[in-house]
C-alpha cells in the first residue's frame, strides 16, 4: 500500500498517549479518585484522557462545584508527578522527536510544567522547546487554545500545521483550531482522523527546500 503523504510548516504534539505511554499510572491515579468519589473507574477511564483533570471532574461530576474540582486536580497532578512506574515511550517516539529536532514544532498537552517534564524524562525523551502546557492556557481541549497557541508561538497560521493526537477531546481540538490531525494509537482508531497511525514508527519526515515538512505515513508492517 502507498505511503499517504501529509504536508505541513509546523507539527503541534500531544504528549499521553501520542508521545509516551502513560496509561498505566493514568489508570491507577484516576481508578483511586473515582472509588473515593464514589464512581465506577471503567465509566471513569472512558473520558479521562486528553482533558485537564478539573475538567474530566466536571463531566463526571457536573454538579459539584469548580472550587472542589480545581483542588482535587492539584492532588490529581502531583499525584501523577510522583508517579512514573510503566512510563514508556510510544513506539518510534525517540526517532521521530530526532526527525523534527531542527523543524517547527511545539509539545500541547493538557499536563502541566511538571507532569510534562516528569513523564517525557522517564520516557527517555526530549522535551520540545516550545510547549503549551496547562498552565498555559484557560480551557482545557476539546477547546482549541492550547492548540492555536501552539501555532501562534511558532508563528505559522492553524491551516499549516498538523495536529498529532490520540484522544477525543484531543482530536476534537485539532479540528476546533482548524488543523488538520493525525491520530495516534487506537483511541484514535474510530475518531476519523485525516490520517491514523498505531504508533509513530509508520512516519518518515522529510522537509522540501521551501521548508515545508512532509510526514510519508505508511500501513503497520
Amino acid at each position: 500500500m502507498p505511503a499517504t503523504v501529509l504536508t505541513a510548516r509546523a507539527l503541534l504534539l500531544d504528549m499521553d498517549g501520542t508521545l509516551v505511554n502513560s496509561d498505566a499510572v493514568v489508570e491507577r491515579c484516576w481508578r483511586r479518585w473515582a472509588l473515593r468519589e464514589g464512581l465506577d473507574p471503567e465509566a471513569a477511564l472512558k473520558v479521562v484522557h486528553g482533558r485537564q483533570g478539573y475538567a474530566t471532574m466536571a463531566v463526571l461530576l457536573p454538579h459539584r462545584p469548580m472550587e472542589q474540582n480545581y483542588a482535587d486536580n492539584r492532588v490529581m497532578l502531583a499525584e501523577e508527578t510522583a508517579d512514573t512506574d510503566g512510563v514508556i515511550p510510544i513506539g518510534g517516539a525517540p526517532a521521530f522527536l530526532d526527525a523534527i529536532a531542527a523543524l517547527p514544532h511545539a509539545l500541547v498537552t493538557s499536563a502541566d510544567e511538571a507532569l510534562a517534564l516528569a513523564r517525557m524524562t522517564a520516557a527517555g525523551l526530549r522535551m520540545p522547546s516550545i510547549r503549551v502546557t496547562a498552565e498555559c492556557v484557560g480551557a482545557s481541549k476539546p477547546d482549541p487554545e492550547g492548540f492555536l497557541k501552539g501555532a501562534a508561538e511558532l508563528g505559522f497560521a492553524p491551516a499549516d500545521c498538523i495536529v498529532f493526537e490520540d484522544s477525543e477531546a484531543g482530536i476534537a481540538a485539532g479540528r476546533a483550531a482548524g488543523m488538520r490531525v493525525v491520530g495516534v494509537g487506537p483511541r484514535a482508531a474510530a475518531l476519523a482522523p485525516d490520517a491514523h497511525v498505531e504508533d509513530l514508527t509508520q512516519i518518515r519526515v522529510e522537509t522540501s527546500a521551501d521548508g515545508s515538512i512532509q510526514l510519508h505515513i505508511s500501513a503497520p508492517q
